[in-house]
């Protein structure tokens, strides 16, 4: 499956609530733009939970475009499709890696977000791609979250580096660079403990985590990446916010994507926080998961929402 495929797959309760939603603007042959059609459809975007700012953006530009006349369905779809791609127009990068030496990715997020899944669908992605991995298992504050990790490497065959329980992550971050240089290995994959944003001597314990890495690579981690629950909606912007003032985050990671119909969160993400979304994950499989395009996901957003010209039917 391709990534539009997999973003139309992980966004299906988004399109389905737009779907039947946007439709029953239509009951009729198009719809004359005035005032109380502007709050219907203002009710609608706000469903996805892709924020005031941007549901504001897209009304404001249907009322100066379109206000007074009669428009169809796939006319006021392309309309919202083409203001969502620019509002959230990135760059599609995936990791960057290291010049030269081993590349370091360090990944955090709140209790439950789903950061051990995605260290495993990441590490199985870059195996796939010829690298060779390195897992650090820096959640040393519970067992369950050690084991599971460990049971990710054996079934994608990657090595793992473990402290002893209780051990500080700082110093099993640093034994995990230590091992990635001592073999050779191409990333180096770093768990932290789950924490909540408002915890300030766990956020704190983070920095110390990165100042642990950079003794051995200065310009390291190259990458953190801030998983986050996408069934969480609008509190994830606040759980982004609060991470990247702790531990200048570069990208975004949203799990559980199939699992909401709140989709649009990653479009108040990208505008209020300003981060990239690097990958989204759409199920519990290691190959569940897609690189982040911004113009594939607004495609796939509204995939079931416009109509053939032709037949009349559902695309």
């Amino acid at each position: 499956m391709g990534f539009l495929g997999k973003f139309k797959q992980g966004l299906k309760k988004t399109k389905d609530l737009l779907n039947t939603d946007v439709r029953d603007l239509f009951k009729s042959e198009g719809r004359l733009i005035d005032e109380a059609f502007l709050e219907e459809m203002r009710a609608i975007l706000f469903k996805t939970d892709m924020g005031y700012d941007a549901v504001e953006e897209i009304v404001e530009e249907v009322a100066t475009t379109m206000r007074g006349r009669v428009v169809q369905l796939n006319e006021l779809v392309a309309t919202w499709k083409s203001k969502l791609k620019e509002l959230m127009a990135q760059d599609s990068d995936p990791i960057k890696f290291a010049s030269s030496g081993p590349t370091i990715i360090m990944v955090c997020g709140v209790n439950g977000a789903g950061k051990t899944t995605s260290i495993a669908k990441l590490a199985h992605l870059l195996k796939s791609e010829g690298k060779s991995v390195v897992l650090g298992a820096g959640d040393t504050f519970r067992a369950a979250a050690v084991q599971q990790l460990t049971v990710w490497s054996e079934r994608l065959g990657v090595n793992i580096v473990k402290g002893a329980e209780g051990a500080h992550p700082a110093t099993v971050a640093y034994q995990a660079v230590e091992e990635c240089i001592k073999t050779g290995a191409d990333v180096c994959i770093v768990d932290t403990a789950g924490r909540l944003q408002t915890q300030k001597n766990l956020m704190t314990e983070l920095t110390k985590i990165q100042g642990s890495i950079r003794k051995q690579i200065p310009e390291a981690p190259h990458e953190v990446l801030l998983v986050l629950d996408a069934t969480t909606g609008q509190n994830g912007i606040s759980q982004a916010s609060n991470f990247t003032d702790a531990v200048d985050c570069t990208g975004i990671v949203l799990a559980k994507l199939d699992g909401t119909a709140k989709g649009g969160v990653v479009v108040a993400i990208r505008q209020q926080v300003g981060l990239p979304v690097k990958y989204v994950g759409v199920g519990e499989q290691p190959e569940d998961w897609a690189l982040f395009n911004s113009d594939e996901f607004v495609d796939a957003l509204f995939a079931e929402v416009e109509v053939d010209d032709a037949s009349g039917d559902a695309a």
